[in-house]
């Protein structure tokens, strides 16, 4: 297999789980001509009620793995890794781990522009719990549009829907409704919804049927892979030291059968995983 080669400097894509195929697919689509590893942690998912220590220790895991399958640059597509790992990955364990690597998130590139998306200037976020406690995206969004009010809504029914294919049953109906109610109860004048978890654009259909007219619903992965895009242009350093043979791999620390035949719905196509053994599971 073409990564074992000592030459290989694939992008590392890294989510708890299915949920970061969506960003994958947009990045893959800009991006055909480099090199992937994607690792799904489905053994220990979902992150988004764990502790902050937890999600922590796991992500670095998994990051420490990517390095030495010679990822010069991983990306975190996964909210809750991005809201409460990144920055002390970035921060405390890069300088002393990989000092010539880089870790990105999803939360930065998005909230750059949310703000661009909005008229009224009241955006909604739905996220997980541990998204939505960290209280990132507001930390963010006001850096960067300190005039947009956001509202914050955790879903924590979403990702089970979506990871167990029931996100399009009639069953999801009463939990999508239940959510997006609380959320235009609290927020007067929304116009911008931002689906801040990856597994939430398997739902976008079902929300757009229990929203009013007129409010747009925003997902990551054209964002995350258009900021992917500029951060390359911006980095030549870590851009040429990506090999490009156009080739995708896929790792999942639990079921491999499983993973592929949940995978095909968030990545819109077939894959072909293999298992990783990481931290005991």
């Amino acid at each position: 297999m073409y990564f074992w080669h000592m030459s290989a400097a694939p992008i590392g894509i890294f989510d708890s789980g299915y949920g970061g195929l969506t960003v994958f697919r947009s990045i893959a689509a800009q991006l055909p001509q480099y090199d992937y590893i994607y690792l799904g942690d489905n053994a220990r998912a979902p992150y988004g009620n764990r502790s902050f220590d937890t999600v922590h220790q796991y992500t670095l895991e998994c990051v420490q793995w990517f390095f030495k399958m010679g990822c010069p640059l991983v990306i975190l597509a996964c909210n809750t890794a991005s809201a409460k790992a990144l920055r002390t990955i970035q921060q405390r364990d890069l300088p002393t781990l990989a000092p010539g690597k880089r870790v990105l998130g999803v939360i930065r590139p998005t909230a750059e522009v949310i703000g661009n998306y909005s008229n009224s200037k009241v955006v909604g976020v739905l996220g997980t719990k541990g998204t939505v406690t960290s209280g990132s995206y507001e930390i963010e969004i006001n850096k960067f549009f300190p005039e947009v009010r956001v509202h914050q809504q955790a879903c924590p029914m979403w990702v089970p829907l979506a990871e167990n294919g029931e996100y399009a049953s009639p069953g999801a109906d009463y939990f999508v409704q239940k959510y997006l109610n609380e959320l235009l109860a609290a927020a007067p004048g929304l116009d911008t919804i931002l689906l801040a978890c990856t597994h939430y654009p398997l739902l976008a259909d079902k929300i757009k049927q229990y929203l009013p007219a007129g409010i747009k619903v925003v997902a990551q992965g054209e964002i995350v892979a258009n900021s992917l895009t500029d951060y390359l242009h911006r980095h030549p350093e870590i851009e040429t030291a990506i090999s490009r043979h156009g080739q995708q791999h896929f790792y999942t620390t639990d079921d491999t059968s499983d993973f592929d035949l949940h995978a095909t719905n968030f990545f819109g196509r077939q894959v072909a995983s293999q298992h990783l053994a990481l931290g005991g599971v």
